[in-house]
């Protein structure tokens, strides 16, 4: 017979995926005996731990709601004013370039974490609730069971070797790996993007980038400091995320091609990058009182896994399973969906069901999120300081994400067969629309570059999404409680809207570029005309004329 495991579930990791996950496992079942390793000791530095400070929708929702751990977010973290986008390559006058955001917090909240301070807090709170948790501990190596047998840990801790078995391991070790490393896991992608980062004391204001009363009046409180800030530009973004510690986060992820690594590697050579592609921000940077607090660079960030979950009772989540990319900030998100994932199967292992078949489709399901949100990404760099047409991409992304997979978390219907069988068909279409839009907005951006055009004037303008009525409720209506078929029918309705929105964008494009074509979206769309009223109104097609003039 088998020896009983001295623990449930060994946790290697405890960072933000790790803590998180013991966290919400045994908030499901207090009984189970649940065991962390980390290398770190804590308390970790505030301020300056960890970059993946900005969480959206989905991050944002488990953090505070599925956690419960929202009095903690709205006491000592900064609620985020949303994404901004400022179109202001090359330019020190910010406020004449065209910027896009919203002029209102929007309904579903979201907040800016201090990485440090947020994992200190998750580090007592876990213990608080029986968790064991080793910090300053080494993993030194691993017996990876399989056909029903426990997995060995052996590690060193407080000065000497330590082993335990479980009948659970769950990789949360970040890039290092552990466990995909062990079975040759690890999957290369296509996504060819690095990033440069560091972090300064005190805050950046965008306030200070101008005198003109009407910009400063744009926004209402708590004004643009709280957003997280992407400053565009073609193959690149720069952001600016402000932390409850008082310090800001600052970081350059770029497409390698455009944008080698080498020029950015350093402190030195990343303030001389910015000083070309975003002087005013430079300027804030070295006019300020804004002491350097750390630095880091990363090559080829993005990454896949062969295998996330298996029936052997092994799991990967966070970076040690897969990562996509910073560009709307989706690595809570990811976090949170192969936690829910891996709890519910070891709620289904303790009630004595199989979990092979449960492994198999809950692998399935993370992988084709992964793959379809990549989709956002790859080759689409260069379209980032396209003004005429990154504003609109953006507008398409954030309506595929509030239309499908933020809502599929938000309604706790993730694991639901019934609801995931029905809603397999839409997911389908949704993904093909999608593909098609994505490659109409890379060929419609490649045929601005290609004659020239200035697609980022210095033209002070405001393209406000809060205005946008439909878009502010997909937004809202995430918080709704729907039973399964009046949820599977919004969304049903959702992504005819979709339809809608990729038919008048292709309507609109075809303006610009009269030849442009993408077969595969014409067909899905099978002859649909834009909307009589259009999702966009005029006035927004309006404001985004300037940008390019259109072809004879």
């Amino acid at each position: 017979m088998t020896a009983s495991p001295d623990v449930d579930v060994a946790i290697l990791g405890g960072g933000l995926a790790g803590l998180t996950l013991a966290l919400q496992l045994v908030r499901r079942d207090p009984s189970l005996r649940i065991t962390v390793i980390e290398r770190h000791r804590h308390p970790v530095r505030e301020g300056a731990f960890k970059v993946g400070e900005s969480t959206v929708e989905i991050g944002a929702h488990y953090f505070a709601h599925v956690l419960g751990l929202r009095e903690h977010l709205d006491g000592e973290h900064i609620r985020k004013f949303g994404f901004r986008f400022f179109f202001s390559d090359g330019h020190a006058d910010v406020d004449r370039c065209t910027e896009l955001g919203v002029s209102r917090l929007l309904p579903t909240t979201s907040w800016q974490i201090d990485r440090g301070r947020f994992e200190n807090f998750l580090t007592d709170h876990v213990r608080a609730q029986g968790v064991t948790l080793h910090d300053g501990a080494v993993v030194r190596g691993l017996d990876i069971g399989a056909g029903g047998a426990t997995h060995t840990v052996r590690y060193e801790a407080d000065g000497g070797p330590r082993e335990l078995t479980a009948r659970w391991l769950v990789d949360a070790s970040g890039r290092a790996g552990l466990v995909k490393r062990k079975l040759d896991l690890a999957e290369r992608n296509d996504h060819d993007a690095n990033s440069a980062w560091w972090r300064v004391s005190g805050h950046i204001d965008p306030r200070a980038w101008s005198t003109d009363a009407d910009w400063l009046a744009r926004c209402t409180p708590p004004d643009r400091w709280r957003s997280t800030n992407h400053m565009c530009g073609e193959g690149y973004w720069f952001w600016l995320i402000p932390l409850s510690s008082g310090q800001h986060s600052l970081g350059i992820v770029c497409d390698g091609t455009m944008h080698p690594l080498e020029t950015m590697n350093t402190h030195e050579k990343a303030m001389a990058w910015l000083r070309k592609h975003q002087p005013r921000v430079a300027q804030s940077l070295e006019d300020g009182d804004h002491a350097l607090q750390d630095f880091g660079f990363l090559r080829h960030f993005s990454h896949g896994a062969k295998q996330v979950f298996s029936g052997d009772r092994w799991a990967l989540t966070g970076e040690a399973g897969v990562f996509l990319d910073p560009f709307y900030s989706p690595g809570s998100d990811f976090i949170a969906i192969s936690n829910t994932y891996i709890c519910e199967m070891v709620a289904a292992d303790r009630a004595g069901q199989p979990i092979n078949g449960m492994a198999a489709l809950y692998q399935q399901l993370y992988f084709s999120f992964y793959e379809n949100t990549l989709t956002l990404y790859q080759g689409q760099y260069g379209l980032f300081g396209d003004a005429q047409v990154m504003p609109l991409k953006i507008i398409w992304d954030y309506t595929y994400y509030w239309s499908l997979l933020a809502p599929l978390f938000f309604s706790g219907y993730l694991s639901n067969l019934q609801v995931l069988g029905a809603l397999r068909p839409l997911f389908g279409q949704a993904r093909t629309l999608n593909l098609g839009m994505q490659s109409l907005l890379r060929q419609w951006g490649e045929r601005n570059a290609s004659r020239g055009a200035d697609t980022a004037p210095a033209d002070d303008r405001l393209l406000d999404q809060y205005l946008i009525g439909w878009f502010r409720e997909l937004n809202r209506q995430l918080a709704d409680t729907l039973e399964p078929d009046a949820f599977i029918a919004r969304m049903q309705a959702d992504v005819e809207r979709m339809h809608a929105l990729a038919a008048e964008m292709l309507a609109h494009a075809r303006r610009h570029h009269p030849g442009i074509a993408e077969p595969a979206l014409e067909l899905l769309l099978d002859g649909r005309t834009p909307p009589v009223e259009p999702l966009l109104d005029a006035a927004w097609y309006a404001e985004l004329e300037p940008a390019v003039a259109l072809e004879a």
